[in-house]
């Protein structure tokens, strides 16, 4: 096996990206994930290894929180696991995220082309489409128990398979797309945002910031090892926003990207900047930054500035929405 160091498989990544017409983030090195990328109304957010078995798993916690935030599918892309290199159109899973080869994402991203094969404790599984399996059966004239002795495995294996209760292993998938000469597999759809990601999730500690934001309407979620400090996104269950949603239209399925007052430098300041105004290009979100410095007035780098005094002066998620908007330049 090719041995390839991080840096080569991002670079390999980033290219497949970009020629698959992805426009692409800046690499985040010290960040949970390392790249967000994004194709229209498709936003992945990529977790590059050599080895996926060393994912770090309050990583991956944070990746789901950004994930779920952005409503973007997360994978995670490396070469081998252990040893062995990863099986093309083969998804193997690290935490509850799916992570695959690179090969396997370039099927993707260039030819359309999705997974069937999970791999699994046990072997490699296929998820049967249990209504194409009954149709072609019955087509054929076969009973549960003809087919199964065709495929060598029980009449209760086929019901099951039939009726989506298991997954098929990868040899008797494909000994059944033989018998009935019909494709009755189903791909793995790894840019579709999974439906875990849905619910919605609301940190606030005891942070006066994020407190005085989840005052205003917004659910607000702290990160750890991201390029940011919190993301924010307007509550449309909050009571607070029920009458003034129709004058945020535009903002209320747009996060915020938040970096909060941390006594930072202005140099540490300037480069948060740079990544925030790269982050929001791809998200298509908007960027603030909250800084009680007197000498850094209304943007950073064109990245509205907030003060903590004024987050406490604002009425509602309305006025400070157009702040936002005012200071962005």
């Amino acid at each position: 096996m090719e041995s390839k160091n991080r840096n080569q498989v991002i670079g390999e990544i980033n290219q497949l990206l970009t020629t698959g017409g992805f426009k692409t983030s800046q690499v985040y090195y010290q960040s949970c994930f390392d790249m967000v990328a994004r194709k229209k109304l498709l936003l992945i957010l990529l977790k590059v290894l050599v080895n996926i078995d060393s994912v770090n798993e309050s990583h991956v916690q944070e990746i789901r929180k950004v994930a779920n935030t952005f409503l973007a599918s997360p994978i995670i892309v490396g070469v081998k696991s252990k040893t062995t290199k990863l099986e093309e159109d083969v998804v193997y899973e690290r935490h509850g995220l799916p992570a695959i080869g690179i090969d396997t994402l370039k099927n993707m991203i260039l030819y359309d082309e999705y997974p069937e094969i999970l791999a699994d404790r046990g072997g490699y599984y296929i998820n049967i489409d249990g209504n194409i399996l009954k149709e072609y059966r019955e087509e054929y004239s076969l009973s549960l128990k003809d087919l199964a002795d065709l495929a060598h495995v029980s009449r209760e294996t086929i019901y099951k398979y039939e009726n989506g209760i298991v997954r098929a292993n990868s040899e008797t998938a494909m000994l059944l797309e033989d018998i009935l000469n019909m494709k009755i597999t189903i791909d793995i759809d790894l840019f579709e945002v999974p439906k875990d990601l849905n619910e919605s999730q609301q940190i606030i500690d005891n942070d006066d910031k994020t407190k005085d934001l989840a005052n205003l309407g917004f659910g607000v979620i702290k990160t750890k090892n991201t390029p940011f400090d919190a993301l924010a996104k307007l509550d449309n269950n909050s009571s607070q926003n029920n009458d003034n949603l129709s004058k945020v239209k535009s903002y209320d399925e747009s996060p915020l990207i938040a970096s909060l007052e941390k006594n930072r430098t202005s140099k540490t300041l300037q480069k948060i900047a740079i990544s925030l105004k790269d982050l929001s290009l791809i998200t298509e979100s908007d960027p603030f930054f909250i800084i009680n410095n007197e000498k850094i007035k209304h943007s950073l780098d064109g990245i509205p500035v907030i003060k903590s005094w004024e987050l406490k002066e604002t009425e509602d998620s309305t006025e400070f929405l157009k702040i936002i908007k005012e200071r962005k330049s």
